[in-house]
């Protein structure tokens, strides 16, 4: 069973504040994914603390309650069953999947919890694939920030987006790439993981700096379009309720130019803080090491000679 995937002829109520908050439509499959990869993390915070050990309840709530439960209300609910209908609707799946998501989980570091619990062998299998060259390339920074700058200009402006309209298929698989893209992007800058490709904080600020034009000016190269992305799909809807599909396509732009500078900014303003902490614990640690050296050379000036 695939999720609901309007198509023109369908009879389609009109979006509404209440139909936002009632017309869930729960896809079993897809679902049970999500319950399942939820249940494996809790699962490893489980067997971390009956050992012994400490597991942030923080990290647990933002990759489960926002990570998890994120991608539950861009799927499952109103924005999962309009998303074929209206652009906007999409466009707010689409920031929400691509960054909400991907960031959320990254900030659960669920690599640093299967490191911790895993058996040996598993264990060491995951470390053979961190450790690959393939992971290395992949997770390399431009390489994420390539794909997530480039990869939704390709899909508006493409017959990619046509096609994922038209199949149910590369629809779901199109909702899996806004995930994996987002987390090749963010895992290696929030760096809680030990994922190859962490770098320096000044490039990782850098990185997150540069992508808010890329988002700025396609949301406003959608605003500004006389032509439909999509047209023949939306137009044969034949709705007669606002917005008319022009308005929906300017409201979708806004939301991705609105949507992706906040959410940059905000974790420009997150890796800022951490940072900050980062070099005020390498400045305790230096005055550390001072004072031992200080206090060695002093018992060996008071040492008799």
């Amino acid at each position: 069973m695939l999720p609901l995937h309007a198509e023109p002829g369908d009879q389609i109520e009109p979006f509404t504040a209440l139909r936002l908050l009632t017309a869930w439509t729960f896809e079993p499959v897809l679902l049970a994914v999500i319950i399942l990869t939820g249940a494996v993390y809790l699962y490893g915070v489980h067997r971390l603390r009956a050992r012994g050990d400490s597991w942030s309840r923080a990290r647990t709530f933002s990759f489960v309650g926002v990570g998890l439960g994120s991608a539950v209300i861009a799927t499952q609910s109103a924005l999962g069953t309009y998303d074929t209908v209206l652009l906007s609707v999409h466009m707010a799946q689409h920031m929400i999947l691509s960054m909400l998501t991907p960031l959320a989980m990254a900030l659960g570091a669920p690599v640093t919890l299967a490191l911790r619990t895993l058996p040996q062998k598993p264990r060491g299998w995951l470390l053979s694939v961190l450790h690959s060259r393939f992971a290395k390339v992949l997770c390399f920074p431009l390489v994420g920030f390539a794909f997530f700058v480039l990869s939704p200009w390709a899909l508006y402006f493409s017959n990619w987006y046509d096609a994922t309209l038209q199949s149910t298929l590369l629809h779901d698989l199109l909702h899996v790439h806004f995930i994996a893209v987002g987390a090749l992007f963010f895992w290696p800058l929030v760096g809680l993981d030990p994922v190859p490709g962490r770098v320096i904080y000044p490039f990782r600020l850098l990185l997150i700096f540069l992508s808010l034009p890329f988002h700025a000016f396609l949301g406003i190269t959608i605003m500004s379009a006389t032509t439909l992305i999509a047209e023949d799909w939306y137009t044969s809807f034949g709705r007669a309720w606002p917005p008319s599909p022009l308005r929906d396509q300017y409201i979708a732009g806004g939301l991705l130019w609105g949507t992706g500078d906040i959410v940059g900014i905000l974790f420009f303003g997150v890796l800022f803080v951490q940072w900050v902490k980062q070099s005020q614990r390498e400045a305790r640690r230096e005055d550390r090491r001072l004072d031992r050296l200080e206090e060695q050379a002093r018992k060996a000036d008071q040492a008799p000679r």
